[in-house]
């Protein structure tokens, strides 16, 4: 185990995916020479060459098109789309080919893509730049979508995905680029569909994805002081969605606070909620569930509009203390 950073852990996975296996090549605007906008290709040119790792036209429908059609004849493409909001330029490409091929043919087709995309806020990027739409693709049968915290889930998820004969969306969010952690340096696969407890405790449960999970981490540490204990479950894939370890965590604590950085409004945090308030456990929880999401605003690119428009630590820790007030329970 090394500490490295998130961007290196991405960096590396795609150096041993090109490594282990002829029929991965990359595609994307920018990611030869230059390295890719955020620096996660860098060097794979020079060692893998042109035809492993291709600079694209700025054009997502194309670059799109083109890995569609590779992976039905037997290639293993991974694009880089350099911001997640350009996604709606792939559109047609993504949701009426690459996620309904395998149904519409029968199961004789595969698509097995990979759609690597930087999203999220605070970057001062503003409204074209910035958004979190892992909702949209969550929304579309036939796609999975992995949302990787930090650098070990990041390169094991990122395997996995590769490995995988289904189209995948894979979010990484642009402040997570310099989080470092522990990774092996050999290659490993993390099980696309299972989340994992990132903190474990007793009284409030946070699920929260992507960037959320530092926050809710850092929000853990300030309440521990004044005796609050929390549970926090990262599930690192929103399809499929692990809902046992959500419901598990929510049977123990028996209060929950949903938090993700998207859009609040018709976010993935209210697919969630609505898991746990179907379920039987809804009935034995201590208060209500708490949703967090971003405003329901365009991206500002001012930074302290930008850090408003977003769930935040204290965000966080007034949401707990919300929990642990209810209905008199203050620990």
């Amino acid at each position: 185990m090394r500490i490295i950073s998130y961007l290196q852990a991405i960096n590396e996975a795609l150096d041993e995916a090109l490594s282990q296996d002829e029929h991965v090549f990359l595609l994307g605007e920018d990611i030869g020479i230059y390295g890719g906008g955020f620096g996660a290709t860098k060097g794979l040119q020079k060692k893998f060459g042109k035809q492993r790792v291709r600079d694209t036209p700025i054009s997502e429908s194309a670059l799109a098109g083109a890995a569609v059609g590779a992976a039905m004849t037997g290639m293993r493409p991974v694009i880089e789309l350099q911001f997640s909001d350009f996604i709606t330029i792939a559109m047609d490409q993504l949701v009426n080919q690459a996620a309904k091929i395998h149904y519409m043919y029968g199961g004789k087709a595969k698509v097995p893509l990979v759609m690597r995309t930087a999203a999220g806020s605070g970057t001062g990027a503003a409204a074209q730049h910035s958004q979190s739409l892992e909702n949209w693709m969550a929304h579309i049968p036939g796609l999975k979508v992995i949302q990787p915290s930090n650098a070990y889930d990041a390169k094991g998820l990122l395997h996995a995905a590769i490995k995988d004969n289904n189209p995948v969306m894979f979010y990484e969010h642009k402040l997570l680029y310099q989080t470092v952690g522990s990774v092996p340096a050999t290659p490993y696969t993390i099980p696309i569909g299972v989340a994992d407890v990132k903190c474990l405790g007793d009284d409030v449960t946070i699920v929260a994805t992507g960037i959320m999970v530092n926050k809710a981490l850092q929000a853990a540490e300030i309440v521990k002081e004044k005796g609050v204990s929390i549970e926090v479950i990262d599930p690192r894939t929103l399809v499929p969605l692990d809902k046992e370890a959500i419901l598990a965590s929510v049977k123990k604590t028996k209060r929950v606070i949903v938090a993700t950085e998207a859009v609040k409004n018709s976010g993935f945090g209210a697919e969630i909620t609505a898991i746990i308030a179907e379920s039987k456990i809804a009935m034995k929880l201590k208060s209500p569930i708490i949703r967090l999401g971003g405003e329901f605003v365009p991206m500002p690119a001012q930074k302290l509009l930008e850090m408003r428009a977003t769930p935040q630590v204290d965000t966080l820790v007034a949401a707990i203390n919300q929990c642990m007030s209810k209905a008199g329970l203050q620990r």
